[in-house]
């Protein structure tokens, strides 16, 4: 009997995004489990291109019966500040997880941050 080997956390979604950020156009289920390749069943492609429209990091189309499948977000930079701004949505303590968020920065990245925020118009300076 062979064991079952699961995937990390994330790492199927992330396979799944590169797939679609790869494609040049919308994809359907059974074409992304193609540009996977591999013995994923296309039920396991359609539900995680599914909890990913839900998540709102793709768009999905009318494609005949099913759904043809683009990215939401254009690349791993993106994704990653669209879960962050999720994540603050969620919250009833904004101003609390953004200072915990900035209090755990290295010295050079608030430096970057500072840096960003002055070039976006901000202070970068509580007020």
């Amino acid at each position: 009997m062979t064991e079952s080997i699961r995937r990390p956390a994330g790492e199927l979604e992330a396979a799944v995004l590169s797939a679609l950020w790869a494609a040049d156009g919308p994809l359907t289920p059974p074409e992304v489990q193609q540009v996977l390749g591999g013995p994923l069943a296309r039920t396991t492609v359609a539900t995680i291109l599914a909890r990913l429209h839900d998540k709102g990091t793709v768009r999905r189309i009318r494609s005949g019966r099913a759904y043809a499948y683009s990215p939401a977000v254009e690349d791993h930079a993106a994704l990653a500040a669209h879960r962050m701004h999720s994540e603050l949505d969620k919250g009833a303590d904004r101003p609390g997880v953004l200072a915990r968020f900035v209090s755990r920065l290295s010295t050079d990245d608030e430096a970057l941050l500072r840096d960003l925020l002055r070039r976006a118009g901000g202070s970068g300076e509580p007020g």
